[in-house]
């Protein structure tokens, strides 16, 4: 979207639409593309929810609201079309539509790092993050992690003074784990902190993966320094993967559990790193031509907001199972076009009926259905 057309009142529905239930960043990205603002967008929702429950369009008066909580705390809101928005979470198929951030966000312009592990490190695990963030904030390169105890604190800690985002699965505003304050503080007056979720929101179990997807997200690599065999870590090296950022992981003893999840990516082809200088010379070779373009087939939406029949829409529900499947297998049992399906399963989304994944694969909303 130009900026130009970009003011107070487009603002606001691009908050509004972000904020509405049903609409994630999948749908939100196609509602965009198919009517090329968010004010159409947020006009057309109740036709297009006529298929299923109703749709609570999330009101001016509440994203005014929360527009001005944001600013009372010191933060600001910064929406995934703004030149302002981390380059490299635009890539994201789709990125989340909205960002709220606190500090400089220069930094998310800047070449970054995630470095993640495991709560309870160790000290060697510790001690070995600490250098690697250390050794590449020397070199530039901004430090993501997402606050929590163990190698995250240990990351954040050592790159304060060269840059480094903290990205938070509740609100701006909510500290978590709580023992983190005073690191909170500190991020918040010399680095980024960075939020998906509203203001006033406590995290949950469920917006973790979405927190870890903004870590690796906004790097161009991960280094997992400890991670047991079911750990968040984990989840992060896999989104990694998915994003086309470089895997990297530190070895461990295999007596040690922390490094059971760690040793297991080496030997399914993550990159093995000892200290910053190995880092450094993956990055090298893995360049940054890899990261992926944005998927045009889950984008893909009907050039003009006719009604699709009756027929077309069952045909794609039918289709549909708890299992999410990918678009094209979808489309092609339907019997339909990739961008007639995407438009189908976005409206199926908005009635309730159907959920939308990002990558291009969808399922039956079985809670509602």
């Amino acid at each position: 979207m130009n900026e130009k057309k970009f003011d107070e009142s487009e603002r606001l529905n691009w908050l509004r639409l972000a904020r509405t239930p049903r609409v994630g960043p999948v749908t939100f990205a196609q509602l965009i593309r198919r009517f090329g603002t968010a004010t159409a967008a947020v006009d057309a929702l109740p036709a297009l929810s006529r298929h299923g429950q109703r749709l609570t369009i999330t009101s001016e008066a509440m994203a005014q609201k929360e527009a001005a909580r944001i600013a009372d705390a010191g933060a600001r809101l910064i929406c995934s079309c703004e030149a302002a928005y981390p380059p490299l979470l635009s890539q994201l198929n789709p990125p989340p539509p909205v960002l709220t951030t606190k500090g400089y966000i220069s930094l998310s312009q800047k070449p970054a790092i995630a470095i993640v592990g495991a709560r309870n490190a160790s000290a060697a695990g510790i001690r070995l993050a600490r250098d690697i963030a250390a050794v590449l904030g020397a070199a530039d390169f901004t430090i993501v992690s997402g606050l929590a105890r163990g190698i995250d604190t240990a990351a954040h800690f050592a790159s304060l003074e060269s840059g480094t985002i903290a990205v938070l699965a509740g609100g701006i505003d909510h500290i978590y784990p709580p023992q983190n304050k005073e690191l909170y503080a500190a991020i918040a007056q010399q680095g980024l902190l960075i939020s998906e979720n509203p203001i006033g929101t406590i995290a949950q179990a469920r917006d973790f993966p979405r927190r870890n997807r903004l870590v690796t997200g906004l790097s161009q690599g991960v280094v997992i320094v400890e991670a047991a065999e079911r750990s968040g870590s984990l989840i992060s090296a896999r989104l990694a993967g998915e994003q086309g950022r470089e895997v990297m992981a530190v070895p461990g003893s295999p007596l040690d559990p922390r490094a059971a999840g760690t040793n297991r990516l080496i030997r399914d082809g993550a990159t093995l790193v000892r200290n910053a200088d190995d880092v450094l010379e993956a990055l090298r070779h893995f360049g940054s031509g890899t990261l992926r373009a944005p998927d045009e087939t889950y984008l893909a939406g009907e050039e003009s907001p006719a009604p699709i029949p009756q027929v077309q829409l069952d045909a794609v529900r039918q289709v549909l199972g708890p299992t999410p499947i990918p678009m094209d297998d979808i489309a092609r049992a339907a019997s339909v076009g990739s961008a007639r399906c995407a438009a189908i399963l976005m409206e199926l989304e908005l009635s309730g009926i159907a959920r939308t994944f990002a990558g291009g694969s969808a399922a039956l909303n079985v809670a509602e259905d």
